[in-house]
């Protein structure tokens, strides 16, 4: 009874071609949940995959109706051991974007699985059936090598709505609040920094997208009869956009950035590869905040990005001054940002700069958080896969994008390590998605040594937090951005 006895034997059925059955089976339930033409497919996958691996594992699951009209279930599932054991939270999601069938390479299809080029392709295999099939199998087979003993208590929190914002994500986690109390929260989404590299990433950044919109008139107005004494709203706006990011992507309002990077944050962003060679795509290095790292402007600082710019009909010019304007902008923004005053911090930059008749509506947005790179959970884990794999993580204290980590964070108050099973190269949303078999099958050793070691390692002296049960320690609260309740963009 050992980790290394529960390694080969995932390794064992890895190579025979266990996950890879496992992969395709779960790619083909077309899982789409924009929309409810793929509900069935949606409610199948719980109840014939999810629900009867979990079953087997010793889970007891209960599937719940969305508090949202319309919205996809969800699945609460534990296996208790005793309650003065440890606990820990997981989660992940069924759900997939639309397959965009049309848009793949030939000879691959979105909901059947093709091995090529050392990958697996279709739609999931990284976002992210992929990536909870790689964790669901090594919690398997670390319970089976300690004889049906973890040690400690297991809950997972699974959702089929996260790619349509998890609609009742957060009702759901509130009026469970006491059946989701644990002390860690282990899961995995989103991609590694580099494909190489195991990582772990501690919160995301949070979102913010806003319309800025002006109206000069109802209707657009011929350019040879009435340009030169009409406002263009497409000019008025360009100028007002201006006035909000600069030339070279730096932010312009002062409420619009965020603190200073704490100096944790940036010792771990300094060991990061984020350039260039790295990253596989030539990156600007001179966009941006000045005086920051690629690492600190990508992954420590606030970014301000125009999203939509439109006016008149670009697929058909005419000869008009349009009536109306209109851009979708977005704040990616870290912890420490003021996001909640957005609105009211770009009203008064626009009333001042002289643009009063633009106007701003926020449409959606979602909290920042980040758990110290300090916290002992963070240090267990780190030390956790150096021992398993002969060197260490990157550690990522946020991830760039966003995922509903402010549920896990805030709600349920825990310690967040999120351990991705993909990479920045993935084309998760788009066609051709494809999850690499390395990246997955170094994943299962990752997650079986923190699954293991959550059963034998005392999280005090090995740099875990205790059972605390809420995050919160001598070394602090989890460090989040508060801000009205929202959607995640």
């Amino acid at each position: 009874m050992s980790l290394e006895s529960a390694t080969r034997s995932l390794t064992r059925w890895f190579d025979d071609g266990g996950f890879a059955a496992d992969l395709s089976r779960r790619i083909g339930y077309r899982t789409v949940s924009q929309g409810t033409a793929h509900r069935a497919d949606i409610d199948a996958y719980l109840a014939e995959v999810v629900v009867p691996e979990l079953t087997a594992m010793g889970f007891t699951c209960r599937v719940l109706a969305n508090p949202v009209p319309g919205g996809p279930p969800f699945l609460l599932a534990e296996r208790h051991e005793g309650g003065h054991r440890p606990t820990v939270l997981t989660y992940g999601h069924g759900d997939v974007v639309d397959g965009q069938d049309a848009l793949w390479s030939a000879g691959l299809d979105p909901w059947t699985m093709t091995e090529r080029d050392g990958a697996w392709y279709g739609r999931g295999a990284a976002d992210n059936k992929g990536q909870h099939a790689v964790n669901f199998a090594a919690l398997r087979e670390v319970i089976a090598a300690r004889q049906g003993s973890l040690g400690y208590n297991v809950k997972v929190l699974f959702e089929m709505g996260e790619e349509c914002s998890s609609p009742g994500l957060r009702e759901v986690a509130r009026a469970h609040e006491d059946e989701l109390r644990a002390d860690l929260f282990l899961a995995s989404d989103g991609p590694r920094l580099v494909e190489e590299s195991p990582t772990i990433f501690l919160g995301s950044r949070g979102s913010v997208v806003f319309e800025l919109s002006y109206s000069a008139r109802e209707t657009a107005l011929h350019s040879g009869n009435w340009g030169g004494i009409v406002a263009n709203p497409a000019v008025v706006l360009s100028h007002a956009i201006s006035g909000l990011v600069g030339r070279r992507g730096r932010i312009e309002v002062a409420g619009l950035l965020p603190p200073e990077i704490p100096e944790d944050v940036r010792t771990e962003l300094a060991a990061l590869p984020i350039d260039s060679a790295h990253l596989g795509r030539r990156i600007d290095e001179d966009w941006g905040q000045p005086g920051l790292t690629p690492a600190e402007r990508l992954l420590g600082w606030n970014t301000l990005e125009v999203l939509t710019l439109h006016a008149g009909d670009d697929a058909k010019p005419v000869n008009a001054v349009p009536g109306t304007a209109r851009a979708h902008c977005q704040l990616r923004f870290v912890v420490g940002t003021r996001w909640d005053r957005l609105q009211e911090y770009v009203r008064a930059h626009l009333d001042a700069a002289g643009f009063p008749e633009v106007e701003v509506r926020i449409v959606r947005g979602s909290p920042a958080t980040r758990v110290s790179p300090g916290d002992p959970w963070v240090r267990w884990a780190k030390t956790s896969i150096e021992d398993a794999m002969g060197r260490p993580p990157l550690v990522n204290p946020n991830l760039g994008g966003t995922v509903p980590n402010d549920v896990f964070a805030e709600i349920l108050g825990l310690p967040t390590v999120w351990v991705p099973h993909s990479y920045p190269g993935c084309r998760q949303h788009g066609p051709d998605e494809h999850l690499p078999v390395a990246v997955a099958r170094e994943g299962l050793a990752v997650m079986a040594a923190l699954f293991w070691n959550l059963g034998v390692t005392d999280p005090i002296t090995a740099g875990g937090a205790g059972a605390r049960g809420r995050a919160g320690s001598a070394d602090g609260p989890v460090d989040s951005t508060t801000g009205p309740a929202a959607t995640p963009g």
